[in-house]
Order: structure tokens, then sequence, then C-alpha cells
């Protein structure tokens, strides 16, 4: 929360690196749930009673589950506790696994948070109340172009051909909302991340979508867009970051871009729609496993970023809190961790 209340992540100046399309995590979600979201809890047992807990993220190509291997290494090999990294095919079926007891700790991203607590399909008939535990990583979602003098979104006119990810992704939904509090009269196309400089070269696409990682990390395809096309960031007009901050489903990122490079427009600072991507449990996972889970991985915080470099953010405490969801609950023994290492945000609610 920005000290107005409002939903945004500020990024610092960071310098901007290449990393390929499998860092990516979430962005293919699957669009139903593995397993019913129904499971009668482990017979009747407290769920992560016995110290042994499954982590989902995505699938194994991601740098999400790459992630998840290092954390649950750290933790198995500091603790009594036994955690195994899995893949899964993305947050909406992570909801599933949870239900199922095919997982314990799974990611979920804040799009996905606020249709579970508006009770949307699929999460219409959950059987429990996921509750959160800690941020892993941010994913800042931008538009741009190649065409000239294009500055802002709201440059975006009837009949232009933009691609707010390709159709399925879990993060085209969110941005094609974004879109929506400037226009809805463009012609929706689908082109793959990889494709997208070629596809504006050939005058096929006048918008389409990138991403910086926590804020400064480019994706491979996003440094090949800028080597194929003079490519443009565009701006979102303050009146509608104003409107998207004070949406709940949304969170917005203010990115310093005055270290990155090569681009043909970009703003100081790029205000722009994001997903930010959580771990939660169920309500009534173990207290005393959670807290077991959290102190170990808080102990080895300051070397997980020597095993992937993009978990170095998790040595700093306030970033196990940060960004998290208003829509859901944080899981009591989470909370109470938090408050006791003086990282407790006290807008979010601690769940029963």
């Amino acid at each position: 929360m920005s000290d107005d209340g409002s939903r945004r992540r500020t990024f610092l100046k960071g310098t901007a690196g290449a990393i390929g399309l499998t860092a990516l995590a979430g962005c293919f979600e699957n669009s139903g749930t593995s397993g019913n979201g129904n499971g009668n809890g482990n017979g009747g047992s407290v769920p992560g009673e016995d110290g042994e807990m499954i982590m989902t993220t995505s699938t194994e190509t991601t740098a999400a589950y790459s992630m998840s291997q290092v954390i649950a290494n750290a933790v198995t090999q500091n603790s009594d506790l036994d955690v195994q990294a899995r893949p899964s095919e993305g947050t909406n079926a992570n909801i599933g696994r949870l239900g199922s007891d095919d997982a314990d700790i799974s990611y979920i991203q804040n799009w996905t948070a606020s249709k579970i607590a508006n009770e949307e399909d699929p999460f219409s008939d959950l059987s429990y109340q996921p509750q959160q535990a800690f941020h892993l990583y941010d994913l800042a979602w931008f538009l741009c172009s190649a065409n000239d003098g294009w500055t802002n979104v709201s440059d975006i006119g009837s009949g232009d051909s933009i691609s707010p990810t390709p159709s399925g992704s879990g993060t085209a939904e969110m941005l094609e909302y974004a879109l929506s509090f400037v226009t809805e009269d463009y012609d929706r196309i689908s082109i793959d991340y990889g494709e997208q400089g070629s596809a504006m070269s050939e005058g096929r696409l006048d918008a389409g979508a990138g991403t910086f990682i926590n804020g400064s990390v480019e994706p491979g395809w996003l440094q090949q867009m800028k080597g194929t096309v003079d490519l443009r960031l565009l701006q979102w007009s303050d009146d509608v970051v104003s409107d998207l901050e004070d949406d709940p489903a949304v969170i917005m990122n203010s990115v310093d871009t005055t270290g990155m490079e090569n681009y043909g427009y970009a703003p100081d600072t790029l205000n722009t729609p994001g997903l930010s991507y959580n771990f939660v449990v169920r309500d009534d996972f173990s207290d005393e496993t959670l807290t077991a889970f959290l102190e170990t991985l808080w102990e080895q915080r300051e070397g997980l970023g020597d095993s992937n470099a993009l978990l170095g953010p998790m040595a700093e405490g306030e970033h196990w809190t940060t960004n998290g969801y208003t829509t859901i609950p944080f899981h009591p023994a989470a909370a109470e961790f938090y408050q006791d290492k003086g990282v407790w945000n006290d807008d979010y609610e601690i769940g029963e």
C-alpha cells in the first residue's frame, strides 16, 4: 500500500537484464482446476501436521518452479520438515490441488485472489478458505508499440490490432480488463510473445504486451522485440491510473525505467498494472508446521539469491509481505510470524 492507501507497488531503479521466456511463471494458467476444490481435508487430519509439504507453482520450464525448488531445498535441509516442489499447470490448478490434498502450499496471483473472494467461477464452490503465507515475486505488465508518436495507451484507436498477451494466458484477462478503462473499440488479436516484434514490423500488430520481472528484469523475448523494432512503452493516463488503483482486483506498479536502454520511448516512471504472486495454504493448515516453514526459510533468506537471483529480494524482510492481497486473509500463524518480525501490515486481514 502507498501512503494514501492506493494499491501501488513502486519498484526501485535497477539494471535490466535478459532472462528467457521460461521466467514468465504463471502466464499460461489453466482455466480449470486440478481436483474439484472440495477435498475432505486429509480424512479429517490437519493438513501439514506430519511435517510433509508439497509446494506447487507452475510448469517445470518456469522460473517460479525453479524458485520453488530452491525454497523447498532450503527448508528441508535446515529443518525437520520435508518439503517437495512439484510442477503444476498454474494458479487455477493450484487452488484445486489444495482442495483435493494434492498440495499443501501453492502460489496464486492477485487476479485469482479477487475471483476467489467474489466466488466467481471456477472458484464458486470452494470447501476451504485460501489464506496467504508469503510473497514470491511480481510481474509488471505493460502495453508497447512500434507506432510512431505513440506514448500512451489512449493512443489506441478504433480498429487498431492489439494483443494483450496471447488469448488464454492468465495475464490476458487482467490486461483486457485494464484496457477496458481506456477503450474496448480495438481489434483483439493473439500473437505469441516471441512473434510480437516481427508482427509489429510487418504492420500486423499495433500494440502488444511486455513485462518486467520484479520491476527490472527483462525477459528474452522483450529484448528480441527491442532488437526488431523501435519499441515504445505506453503510459497510462493519470485518471486511469487512479481508477485502477481504486480497484481491489488490480495492483498498479511504478517502474523506474531510467536505467533501461534501447527503447524508442519510455517515460521515466512507467505506471502499469501487474500481477503479484503469493503463496497460500488452506485455512485448516497446521499452525506449527507453517510457523516452522516460515522460520526456517527466514533464517536462510540471505542465501536464497545465490541459488536463484530472482529470490534475492527475499533477503529483505519487508518483501515477504509486499503486495499482500486485501481480498483474502493471511493464515493466523503467518500473521503472528510477521508481527513478531516487525514486517506486518495492519491493512491485511487475519483469517480464522
